[in-house]
């Protein structure tokens, strides 16, 4: 990878690892389902209009939506409301072990016994984290955001078998048939949306910009770049930076408390995803032939 490619990947874990402050500090103003709502109707009309229609693949890109895009975001945004943001961007990082469980089980991959290992030590990371005062109290928001790796891997495992597609195509796509779907689960689980977004500050407006043209827009449009013209082994190491980033932007950022718990948990589960990333690189670069479509959630 030269350096250009290598500043490029940078800047993206960048804005990946910011992300989980940013939501944090919207969700000051916004309820979590609506913003997200909010978020992809945007991306939709930003990107719908110059993305190709996947005729034969609308139905599968639909059902993909259901986990990648209302399940996941609605269950890790409504767990960020409830939690810090280092924690959130550690927890999330098990999407990483769930999709090699999950592929394991639908494309029958073997694990072998160091991806095995490899998970063992993040989910105990995870269980570590768990364990600090802040989550034990009250365990469901981080529950919340683990769940919402799992479904991810479920949705981001849906998209491989639909074969190779246009990245653009499909980022723009799940967006518009994500929006009305989150829109739903506002209206079921919220209240007093529009209120909040008419009163919303900068904090709520800023999270909006800020996820919706430098996550989905530019940071993706840099990723799907950048692993179409590099090999799996050069691009997948850096998204270990992520969880780095977002722990350091929630205690520079928010005050939050950079304790030693969080410290050795978090050590573990990146850790932990390295080993599985590392060992499973010949299983990512065949999925990756298959449909560039996947990546990091955020």
């Amino acid at each position: 990878m030269n350096p250009l490619a290598l500043g490029l990947g940078l800047v993206v874990m960048v804005i990946w690892g910011l992300n989980f402050a940013v939501g944090k500090v919207a969700l000051a103003e916004l309820p979590p389902i609506f913003f997200m709502a909010v978020r992809f109707a945007l991306v939709a009309l930003a990107l719908v209009w110059f993305a190709p229609i996947p005729r034969a693949h609308l139905r599968g890109l639909f059902f993909a939506s259901v986990f990648i895009g209302a399940g996941h975001y609605a269950l890790f945004f409504t767990g960020l409301a409830g939690v810090e943001a280092g924690a959130s961007a550690i927890a999330l990082q098990l999407q990483v072990p769930f999709a090699a469980l999950v592929a394991a089980f639908v494309f029958q991959e073997r694990l072998g016994w160091l991806r095995a290992l490899g998970m063992a030590v993040a989910f105990a990371g995870v269980v570590v984290i768990a364990g600090t005062p802040q989550i034990g109290t009250n365990p469901l928001p981080f529950l919340l955001c683990v769940a919402s790796g799992f479904v991810w891997a479920l949705g981001n495992i849906r998209v491989k078998q639909l074969g190779r597609l246009n990245s653009f195509a499909v980022n723009a796509w799940i967006a518009l048939f994500t929006a009305p779907q989150l829109f739903i689960l506002s209206f079921l689980f919220e209240d007093g949306q529009f209120a909040a977004l008419a009163t919303a500050g900068w904090r709520g407006w800023g999270g909006i910009l800020y996820m919706t043209v430098a996550v989905s827009i530019i940071s993706y449009s840099i990723w799907y770049w950048l692993i179409a013209r590099f090999e799996v082994n050069q691009t997948m190491p850096l998204t270990l930076l992520m969880p780095v980033i977002g722990v350091a932007s929630g205690t520079a950022f928010l005050d939050e408390a950079l304790t030693s718990r969080l410290v050795l948990g978090g050590l573990l589960t990146v850790a932990g995803v390295a080993v599985i990333q590392l060992y499973g690189l010949g299983s990512a670069s065949r999925a990756a032939r298959a449909g560039k479509a996947g990546g990091k959630s955020v």
